[in-house]
């Protein structure tokens, strides 16, 4: 059997390679409806009550941290993500991982969590735009795939806190959940541009007194 190529040494590539620089700007509103928590109240909870209700203990956790500007890193994660499964460890993969049908496997080398807390670092990068930034975020979550289990769903929070930290928070995620391939960095430039899209789709802010 031919073993697939590692697909996190092409996301790695990748990451470099994506237009982050280009995506859109996002406005400042904390006080927006929250997409995330409709989500799991709408189509999580009629699928699965039990998962959303840890989705949306989890998410707490996340803005939580967003609040007191915690710096993003796999403590922080696995602290969500324990709430995210209900139990009481989930510690970093201990061998390579895979997706998409074995589409994509995600290799382990003795720099692999070093990387990831290099590149979970960068989401705090000023010069990116912040859709650049959380829209990367989220497919470093998704293509180091740190977890045994709830990579998506890992991917998602991390997505969220990155916004919340800057007081954005989008009214709709359900089209974020659509497949995201390590190759494609057209796809990942594709991914930062619709947060932006779906920022816009909310009412701007009353604007208030001078």
């Amino acid at each position: 059997m031919t073993t697939a190529a590692d697909s996190l040494a092409v996301w790695l590539r990748v990451r470099r390679e994506a237009d982050w620089h280009g995506a859109p700007e996002l406005r400042r509103n904390p006080s927006a409806p929250d997409g995330f928590r409709a989500w799991c109240a709408g189509p999580v909870h009629r699928r699965d009550p039990v998962r959303a209700e840890r989705l949306l203990r989890a998410h707490g956790l996340a803005l939580a941290d967003a609040g007191r500007r915690a710096p993003l890193g796999f403590a922080l994660l696995a602290g969500w993500q324990r709430e995210v499964l209900g139990v009481p460890d989930v510690p970093f993969r201990t061998g390579d991982a895979h997706a998409k049908g074995g589409r994509e496997r995600y290799g382990l080398t003795p720099r692999t969590r070093a990387d990831f807390a290099a590149c979970l670092r960068e989401a705090a990068d000023p010069d990116v735009p912040l859709a650049g930034r959380a829209a990367r975020a989220y497919l470093d979550v998704a293509f180091f795939h740190p977890f045994d289990d709830g990579n998506a769903r890992a991917a998602l929070l991390t997505l969220v806190h990155v916004l919340a930290r800057e007081g954005v928070v989008l009214p709709e995620v359900g089209p974020l959940q659509t497949t995201r391939y390590a190759d494609d960095p057209g796809g990942a430039a594709d991914l930062a541009a619709l947060i932006g899209v779906l920022d816009r789709r909310r009412p701007a802010p009353a604007s208030g007194h001078r």
